[in-house]
């Protein structure tokens, strides 16, 4: 799923060796096969912005505080600012800048592994129904394959369809086994958890947002081999692999 940012195209064969060699394989950016919600269900989603549009999705640490991934974090910390508190990408809400970004020290931006950064915020969000943070999975926190778990954001509704919703959406999807999802792409590591089925998956729009299971920040959406395609399900940052980088900045 490498919900990615700026995925234009496009249809191409799926018969790749190495599916980081297909441009279907890209970040994540939008929701297949889910619903639209509202964000009072969802107070800790936000809109990560770039010179005023949306391009990733992200969750509510604190106050001050964001969670979102890596490959969404390499512009000029100037260039972002995040919506919160409202279900439109474009309208609503609050709309404050970031101050200051932190990317996992050790991320790769080839393998995607340790995709996830942290961003301040230049003044505090006030918490209401709409805007509230997410409890965070601690490390070790394990789920069992197969559990369905919520992934949320602004993604494309269909694998390269350049399709983006206005409103948010959400989609329940199940944890797939971990050496099932290496099969399939290889280079799975302890810092990543893959979920998703047929016909529903985070997407192009979706990546940075969060995956949530009983009301914890389990996954940063990161990448994927096309979207909601059979056999490839949405990877994900493991917040609980991750909190030794993610506590030091919060």
């Amino acid at each position: 799923m490498i919900k990615v940012l700026f995925l234009t195209c496009c249809v191409v064969s799926l018969a790749f060796a190495n599916p980081l060699s297909n441009p279907l394989f890209n970040p994540r950016n939008r929701i297949v096969g889910g619903t639209e919600v509202e964000i009072e269900d969802f107070p800790y989603q936000i809109a990560l912005l770039a010179w005023g549009g949306q391009i990733c999705g992200g969750a509510i640490v604190n106050e001050d505080t964001i969670i979102t991934a890596a490959h969404c974090s390499q512009y000029g910390v100037s260039s972002y600012s995040i919506r919160a508190g409202s279900k439109s990408q474009y309208t609503g809400g609050i709309v404050i800048d970031v101050s200051n970004v932190f990317i996992h020290e050790r991320y790769s931006s080839s393998t995607f592994d340790n995709d996830v950064a942290i961003m301040k915020l230049s003044k505090p969000l006030t918490f209401s129904s709409q805007i509230q943070p997410i409890r965070l999975a601690q490390k070790g926190y394990v789920i069992p394959d197969g559990t369905y778990v919520t992934v949320s954001g602004w993604g494309d509704i269909a694998s390269g369809a350049g399709q983006y919703p206005e409103f948010l959406r959400a989609v329940d999807v199940p944890v797939v086994n971990q050496k099932v999802c290496d099969a399939a792409y290889g280079g799975i590591t302890e810092r990543m958890i893959c979920a998703g089925i047929k016909s529903k998956d985070s997407c192009q729009g979706d990546s940075g947002g969060p995956l949530v299971y009983n009301g914890y920040h389990i996954g940063v959406v990161s990448f994927g081999y096309g979207c909601a395609f059979e056999g490839y399900p949405g990877v994900y940052s493991r917040t609980s692999e991750l909190r030794e980088f993610i506590d030091k900045h919060t």
